[in-house]
């Protein structure tokens, strides 16, 4: 090893160890400290905490205030004695209804897969990018590659106008302000143009994709909603250009809809129920 190698190794070893060691102990305390609520001890005030996890009374106040503030804690004002938030609810719903949607969604999927011939996706929003939670390849001799993982620009996938057509106001600007670069020669990149994609997809109930995102890949996609009749993931058929034409999107459009349909019942969705936007 030369010594460079050596000094190299030397300083990431040494990379100021005490600020990183109290960042990594504040959050580890911060995880202790939430997990130290159960059935039957729902409150807690600050000595009992500081109690259990062996540390400060001043620790576990500074660290509640921060919980609070976040929504991960609540304090009860009568006795102030704190709870667990909302916030925690909230988060733990994103997961189940990703784990409940992927359970729900395979044996769907494989059928749609077996009945269409092509590549059958299953993805949601992840910040600006939709992530494949299931990604089946078709039987054919040519194929897309499975993408299950991966992530991919929303803005240009067919899935991922699904998932943008369910947005609020807010979210969807809040989306729009981030930069967009462009995969290929067809992505469109233009708010507006895009903003009026969204809302055909919203008004039709299906986006399509016409190599926006890879060049040689179609797909069509329809959304799925959760039992609160909100758009939580998008199926998609995708495969080559050479095989999917442009004037099967119609074709393709209610087989798409209906398997979106089929999961989106067994998450609980009433058809015709009104939806949240």
């Amino acid at each position: 090893m030369t010594d460079e190698n050596k000094s190299g190794s030397r300083k990431e070893i040494n990379r100021n160890p005490r600020r990183d060691s109290s960042r990594l102990s504040s959050v580890t305390t911060a995880i202790h400290l939430l997990k130290t609520f159960t059935e039957e001890d729902t409150e807690l005030g600050i000595s009992e905490l500081a109690k259990r996890l062996g540390v400060a009374k001043s620790t576990v106040h500074r660290l509640a205030g921060t919980l609070l503030e976040e929504g991960l804690l609540q304090q009860n004002p009568e006795n102030g004695r704190y709870s667990l938030g909302v916030g925690l609810f909230s988060l733990g719903s994103l997961v189940r209804s990703r784990l409940d949607v992927t359970a729900e969604s395979k044996l769907i999927l494989n059928d749609l897969r077996e009945a269409t011939q092509e590549n059958v996706r299953l993805a949601v929003l992840e910040r600006q990018s939709v992530v494949f939670l299931h990604d089946f390849e078709s039987p054919q001799t040519l194929r897309l590659r499975s993408g299950t993982g991966q992530l991919k620009p929303a803005f240009c996938t067919a899935e991922g106008l699904c998932l943008l057509s369910g947005l609020r106001e807010p979210e969807l600007t809040k989306f729009m302000a981030y930069p967009r670069t462009a995969r290929t020669d067809k992505t469109i990149t233009d708010e507006e143009e895009l903003r009026a994609r969204i809302r055909k997809t919203k008004r039709q109930g299906y986006a399509t994709e016409d190599e926006e995102c890879d060049d040689g890949t179609r797909c069509i996609a329809a959304p799925i909603y959760n039992g609160e009749g909100r758009i939580v993931a998008a199926v998609g058929i995708a495969g080559p250009r050479v095989r999917i034409r442009k004037s099967q999107f119609a074709k393709l459009a209610p087989v798409a809809q209906e398997s979106a349909q089929k999961i989106s019942e067994r998450l609980g969705y009433i058809r015709r129920q009104p939806i949240y936007v």
